[in-house]
């Protein structure tokens, strides 16, 4: 079922947060109710996303500034060749993390979290719904304890408490904030009735196509 227009639905918060876990599940439920839905990553998989990847698994292996510089390099690509494009298909876009990420992380590494928004938006498309997901820094690392790739450039938890203080305050009609620790199905269930009532009320059509994604 295609849209009047694209639909972009972001999903952000701190490292064990469950906003990977959500964005799977949110396409897998859209998927089943008939939305042509797509769904990317930032880092994403092109050229400077790999090359964020690679640097993250050391410690201080950049500064933030030179993080800063990557994350947009990778931000404009993605957005030029995956965002726009599946917007413009009239699809329903899930994006795992996107700007919000970049104010809070490369913020709470002391650059100007205005400075970055400013700095993004004249380049980024704006998102339709944002979810914050929220946990404490230390149920979040608890909870990704076991992963093979360590993440040393971000994973500290003093460093994280700053970073999901700077999510705390993001604030706007667009931006849902969620508790994090409530059971996954609870989280996904209002999740799912948000964003199908967003689209509902802003692509004004008939009432009866979206009976069967009230289940």
């Amino acid at each position: 079922m295609l849209l009047k227009k694209g639909v972009l639905i972001v999903f952000e918060g701190i490292d064990g947060a469950g906003k990977t876990t959500q964005a799977e599940i949110l396409l897998t439920k859209l998927q089943k109710n008939g939305f042509e839905v797509v769904y990317f990553q930032e880092p994403s998989r092109g050229k400077w996303g790999r090359i964020i990847k690679e640097k993250a698994l050391l410690p201080d292996s950049l500064t933030p500034e030179e993080e800063l510089e990557l994350f947009q390099r990778d931000r404009k690509e993605n957005v030029k060749r995956n965002l726009k494009p599946a917007l413009e298909k009239k699809r329903v876009v899930i994006l795992d993390r996107y700007y919000f990420s970049t104010i809070a992380y490369q913020g709470a590494k002391g650059i100007d979290p205005e400075w970055i928004k400013s700095s993004n938006e004249k380049f980024v498309i704006k998102p339709d719904l944002v979810f914050i997901l929220d946990i404490e820094a230390k149920k979040g690392l608890k909870r990704i304890e076991d992963r093979k790739r360590k993440d040393k450039l971000f994973e500290r938890e003093e460093y994280l408490v700053k970073v999901r203080e700077i999510f705390k305050g993001f604030k706007g009609e667009n931006i849902i904030h969620i508790d994090g620790k409530r059971p996954k199905e609870k989280i996904s269930k209002e999740i799912k009735k948000i964003v199908v009532d967003y689209i509902k009320n802003t692509d004004n059509k008939e009432s009866n196509i979206f009976e069967k994604n009230k289940q």
